[in-house]
């Protein structure tokens, strides 16, 4: 598995999505992953779903050095003490002493971004969160936060996948060093059905997904956090890993229209 570098953690390029997953479900998608070698887990508060991963992770037995995990507070938290009250009770539910990686989940129109910066900047120095970033924002935000607040964000996560153009984030991600975490990388399993993907795959005895993730992967600073929760999807997602494409197969990609957005929730910030 390969492993991106980002403000002095390793964060392994094919992580465990797990939105929508809860109680038993997801504590069996976890121990099923993590037993098949996963190391990197996502998940947030706003998913519920934290207990179960945190049972999941105290089951399997992986010594906790050699696992990222990465938590997000909800962007209804983000005045300070909510920060804190939030990620202590993440921290809990999880049962670790630190996580890998605390996101800002959604920006917030009211937030105020240094002062959840400076808290978020104070857990990292307690050495309870080991890095820190943020999800789901914008080039506006993104500059705010890096060039103004100066903040050592590790990652941007985004909704990111053959069917919508994130070049211009990208590209300001790429020239910092800051990796872009793909959430949904199978366009909500659109790619599964989609027949360029199908037709590049049949080409390399492969599934349109695994096309999908790894045209992702094999992108400069980019990971990939799919949601798998049975064991053969799980399987299916690390095997994408030894495709090879080709020049013919990326150009047939390039062309697919990338104008698809699936998550844009009644408080997402206006798109650039």
């Amino acid at each position: 598995m390969e492993h991106l570098q980002t403000q002095r953690i390793s964060l392994p390029r094919l992580g465990l999505g797990t939105y929508r997953m809860q109680g038993d479900v997801c504590r069996a998608a976890v121990e099923s992953a993590l037993a098949l070698g996963y190391r990197h887990i996502d998940t947030a508060e706003m998913y519920a779903n934290e207990e179960a991963i945190g049972a999941a992770i105290a089951a399997s037995g992986v010594p906790r050095r050699d696992l990222h995990v990465t938590t997000k507070v909800w962007h209804e938290n983000l005045a300070p003490d909510a920060i804190r009250r939030a990620f202590d009770a993440s921290l809990k539910k999880l049962r670790l002493d630190f996580v890998d990686l605390y996101l800002v989940h959604w920006p917030s129109p009211s937030m105020n971004l240094a002062a959840v910066f400076e808290t978020l900047m104070k857990l990292k120095q307690e050495g309870r969160a080991r890095a820190i970033g943020v999800a789901n924002f914008t080039l506006a935000l993104l500059k705010t936060t890096v060039e103004e607040i100066r903040a050592p964000i590790a990652c941007n996560q985004i909704e990111y996948h053959a069917m919508l153009d994130q070049s211009k984030v990208k590209a300001y991600l790429d020239a910092r060093g800051i990796p872009l975490v793909a959430y949904c990388p199978l366009a909500q399993g659109r790619a599964a059905s989609d027949e360029t993907l199908i037709k590049i795959g049949r080409k390399h005895n492969a599934g349109a997904t695994q096309v999908a993730l790894k045209w992702l992967l094999d992108q400069h600073g980019v990971a990939a956090i799919p949601k798998a929760s049975r064991a053969e999807s799980q399987r299916a997602n690390l095997e994408a890993l030894t495709l090879s494409l080709d020049d013919e197969d990326r150009k047939a990609i390039a062309g697919l229209p990338k104008d698809k957005r699936f998550v844009s929730p009644g408080f997402a910030p206006a798109w650039d």
